[in-house]
């Protein structure tokens, strides 16, 4: 597992073409809900003050994003690490931890699982470190089933960012200042940048956890869930 951390201020036959832009596509499109879900968390959660943030339109809403500069190039190098790790299947999991600058506690904990379909359109442990073989399994599972539209797959999207935005209604208020971790679990073979650290798991105390909805493409299912601390610690 690797970490990624800001202080908030506070030999298979080659794919055709269009699977390969299906693999691609679908990597981008996972990434990028990694994105958009980050920013809404830090928003929703206060981790950054409301004026940081900016009202952009993407899956049909209004999405809140962070203008502060240096907190906008955090989340673009994590994703832009993210969109190559997902095309290549390495990795499983997502967690952003929230964090308590004041005692070191992990307060919050929302995790991402990310899954791979194989040929047989069931979960795929790992894919093959090729290229070609990665666009052959997904060419193959996308051949046995009709590809799913869009429109569908934005509905999912819509329904895990609602939920995220009515998190406030039973998650406790968070008391001073904040910040957030980014935590990968990687393959052991996955090549990572020397900025991610070596981490552990992040894990809430005694955590009340609730799962949210998820979304899928033909290519990917991301599940989503939050662990948060109900009141003090023993």
């Amino acid at each position: 597992m690797v970490s990624s951390q800001k202080t908030g201020s506070g030999v298979g036959a080659a794919a055709p073409t269009r699977s390969k832009l299906s693999l691609k596509g679908s990597s981008k499109l996972v990434a990028e809900f990694f994105e958009y879900s980050i920013n809404s968390i830090l928003f929703q959660r206060g981790i950054y003050p409301a004026e940081d943030f900016q009202v952009v339109k993407k899956y049909g809403l209004n999405m809140l994003v962070t203008v502060d500069e240096d907190v906008r190039a955090y989340i673009k190098r994590i994703m832009l690490q993210l969109n190559k790790w997902i095309v290549g299947g390495k990795i499983s999991k997502l967690i952003v931890a929230i964090i308590s600058q004041d005692t070191g506690d992990v307060t919050e904990r929302w995790q991402f699982d990310i899954e791979v379909f194989s040929k047989s359109g069931s979960i795929a442990k790992s894919l093959s470190n090729t290229v070609d073989k990665e666009n052959h399994v997904v060419s193959e599972k996308a051949a046995q089933q009709p590809e799913k539209p869009m429109e569908d797959i934005q509905t999912e999207i819509q329904a895990i960012i609602r939920q995220i935005t009515a998190s406030v209604t039973f998650l406790p208020v968070l008391e001073g200042r904040h910040t957030f971790n980014v935590l990968v679990y990687a393959d052991g073979d996955a090549q990572v940048p020397s900025e991610w650290i070596d981490s552990d798991p992040k894990d809430v105390p005694n955590a009340e956890q609730v799962k949210l909805r998820s979304f899928s493409t033909n290519s990917h299912r991301v599940d989503t869930m939050v662990a948060y601390r109900l009141g003090s610690a023993e």
